[in-house]
């Protein structure tokens, strides 16, 4: 029966968007199936609204943000949250939940596509906002403790295999060392590339940019994330802490194309994210769709790197 409403949907998509290529159709097609799903859903969570809700999820971090984590907070508005179970070092991100279990050493890339019980669990030019809820991670993780005389601009990297080629979305020591000269006088620049030691990665191997000790030794002015890491380990619980914390006092960020944008669109203010070539994110207008509802905050995409500092000299 799934397989024969998940053909019908497909046609509905195509008809709908005969303009979309057809393999991104079935995501589409798959978050209308995860709409439909959740009508078994009507009675438990408008009428009877008992905690009965038990939310798991082991797949990608990108994902979990825009669509997993919003849903279990709208349960937990909505008072049917029962438990939340993630990876290690999530309990923070999921801080509304009394019951979170961090189950999972590993995050899995293709649960996702077998699983229809978020209302979107996928790319798609539109989203359900039905059962999804904006997560207050900035009014929640505001401190005393991350401030400087100048504001804040993280700059959230990566180094990457992505799509089993070689690393495409990421900032070398060239364009860091453009930015940090342009930006360092009006900016604290804080520097972010998480190592996996410290997150729970996914089947995207982690390279060595070398960038570390460059900065350290040409820019001891730009404040690492690693080190604050190390130095506030007494009120920090993990690395996902830490980064919510300082997140929580910034307004302007520079990303990358997957999880570290996911991440830094979640604070407000303004947030460039770098997305090469022509993904699924670009294809299906997400990065002015479900990228600045998760927090209210102006994406701005540059699909290069002399785009990104085009965009960043208009608006920093």
């Amino acid at each position: 029966m799934q397989s024969v409403v998940l053909k019908l949907l497909y046609l509905v998509a195509s008809l709908k968007y005969p303009k979309i290529e057809k393999d991104y159709r079935y995501f589409i097609r798959d978050n209308y199936f995860c709409r439909i799903n959740q009508t078994k859903y009507l009675f438990r969570d408008y009428i009877k609204k008992d905690k009965y809700k038990v939310i798991s999820y082991k797949g990608e971090f990108d994902q979990e943000l825009r669509y997993v984590i919003p849903f279990a907070y709208w349960h937990y508005l909505n008072g049917t949250l029962k438990k939340t179970i993630s990876c290690r070092n999530t309990k923070e991100l999921y801080f509304f939940s009394d019951n979170h279990e961090e189950r999972f050493e590993e995050r899995d890339w293709e649960f996702s596509y077998s699983n229809y019980e978020f209302p979107n669990m996928t790319h798609s030019n539109s989203f359900s906002f039905s059962k999804w809820k904006r997560v207050p991670y900035k009014q929640h993780f505001k401190n005393d403790v991350f401030v400087y005389e100048k504001p804040l601009l993280v700059i959230s990297n990566k180094f990457n295999i992505e799509w089993d080629s070689a690393p495409l979305n990421f900032l070398g020591i060239e364009d860091l060392e453009k930015i940090i000269s342009l930006y360092r006088s009006k900016y604290q620049i804080v520097y972010n590339r998480p190592l996996p030691t410290q997150i729970i990665t996914d089947n995207s191997e982690t390279l060595d940019l070398n960038e570390y000790s460059w900065l350290r030794e040409n820019h001891p002015e730009v404040l690492l994330v690693n080190d604050l890491y190390e130095q506030h380990r007494s009120i920090v619980n993990n690395f996902n802490h830490l980064q919510l914390m300082v997140y929580s006092n910034c307004n302007h960020f520079i990303s990358m194309h997957g999880g570290t944008a996911a991440l830094a669109s979640c604070f407000g203010g303004v947030n460039f994210i770098l997305s090469k070539g022509n993904p699924k994110e670009v294809h299906l207008n997400e990065f002015s769709t479900i990228f600045p509802a998760l927090s209210g905050a102006r994406i701005i995409h540059a699909s290069s790197t002399d785009s990104l500092f085009e965009q960043l000299e208009k608006v920093l």
